[in-house]
């Protein structure tokens, strides 16, 4: 029978961030673990599941929504599930409290400088959201102003005061949307200060983060995620990798030094040219990066008799669809190792993979999301 409990932040209602508050920590892990019996059992026995020492404050970049209440009061935090209700949140249980306090800090500096939050029902003001990633490794900061216009005439006066309250920013970002949608991040930006990006390490390397760059939010439970995934590979120096949905290069890298050469390929041309430059900031000379579909690219190669040894596969939390996977049988690998961050649609990919005549040899699940019930799961497959 599960332990309940009181539910120990005040937000957890109206949020909906964290399904598993009622639960103690241990038994949120067991459920998780039961959760990946059920749905990936059948494939291979599924190992322990690994969780965190300290699971609270773990996520490295924090979105914050600026609104105004039903008293035209400005408030920041988080989007009630299913609305455009902004709960109002200055601390959380798995934000980076950093993090939280440079986002009230800025809540509180608006009017002296005269800025007006945006408002949706009349398509007035100019602040719409505030993000700031944090390197755990680096301490490096980045925050991003979101507004729906670059003009912004109490900048200079803004920046220098923000960096008064908080000296241990490194760069700060204004990034234009002025499109109506779900999507925080607009495609213009600004650097008001600083590089406009920041450092962090993982795995014993170096990688760039741009405000628009994918970077795993819990860096403690990725560097599991990721030996786990590079331990599973075997590798012995003499392969060549293709790392499919390759991001900025991060799994791809830390593998880099135990392979021949490593072959990255990503849709998103922005995420591309931060994994060139993330290879160039470690020094490493035998991974290239390219733009592109990883299913057309995988068929490519094997028209052209280049047939990898090993593919990574880290698709979205919707899996690969059976295009992706159908390259993947063609092309057919050795082994691959698959990073899943749904056990629901990774069931449903190894399913079609096991029919085309892989083998699910290790199924490792990792807790990457404390109080959430996301759980990552990391596999091995062999070609039969």
């Amino acid at each position: 029978m599960e332990e309940k409990r009181p539910l120990p932040c005040e937000h957890a209602k109206k949020c909906g961030g964290c399904q598993l508050q009622q639960l103690s920590y241990p038994e949120q892990l067991k459920r998780k673990q039961r959760r990946a019996e059920e749905l990936l059992g059948a494939f291979a026995p599924v190992l322990p599941i690994l969780g965190m020492d300290e699971p609270i404050h773990y996520r490295n970049k924090v979105t914050a929504a600026f609104a105004l209440d039903a008293r035209r009061k400005v408030v920041s935090g988080i989007y009630q599930p299913g609305s455009h209700v902004v709960v109002p949140v200055d601390r959380c249980l798995i934000e980076d409290e950093t993090a939280d306090a440079m986002i009230v800090t800025i809540r509180k500096l608006l009017p002296d400088f005269k800025i007006k939050v945006f408002d949706e029902r009349s398509g007035t003001g100019w602040l719409r959201h505030v993000l700031v990633r944090r390197g755990f490794a680096t301490g490096e900061v980045l925050v991003v102003l979101v507004a729906v216009s670059p003009i912004f005439p109490t900048q200079k006066h803004f920046v220098k005061k923000l960096l008064e309250k908080h000296p241990e920013i490194t760069s700060i970002v204004l990034n234009i949307n002025d499109h109506f949608g779900p999507v925080v991040l607009g495609t213009r930006e600004k650097v008001l200060y600083g590089a406009g990006m920041i450092e962090d390490v993982l795995c014993g390397y170096r990688f760039r983060i741009s405000p628009r760059s994918f970077y795993q939010i819990n860096p403690v439970q990725t560097e599991k995620l990721y030996r786990t995934a590079v331990d599973f590979a075997a590798l012995t120096g003499t392969e060549t990798v293709l790392d499919a949905y390759c991001g900025i290069g991060t799994i791809g890298i830390t593998a880099s030094g135990k392979a021949k050469q490593v072959i990255g390929v990503e849709l998103n041309r922005d995420a591309v040219a931060d994994a060139i430059a993330n290879a160039r900031l470690n020094g490493i000379k035998n991974c290239w990066f390219t733009a592109g579909d990883a299913g057309e690219y995988m068929q490519q190669m094997a028209r052209d008799g280049m047939k990898p040894d090993l593919v990574f596969l880290d698709p979205p939390r919707a899996g690969s669809d059976e295009r992706f996977l159908s390259s993947l049988l063609r092309c057919a690998p050795k082994r691959a190792v698959y990073v899943s961050c749904d056990p629901e649609t990774l069931a449903r990919d190894l399913a079609f993979l096991t029919k085309g005549g892989y083998r699910v040899q290790k199924l490792q699940p990792v807790d990457m999301f404390p109080y959430t019930r996301h759980v990552e799961t990391v596999v091995l497959m062999t070609r039969e």
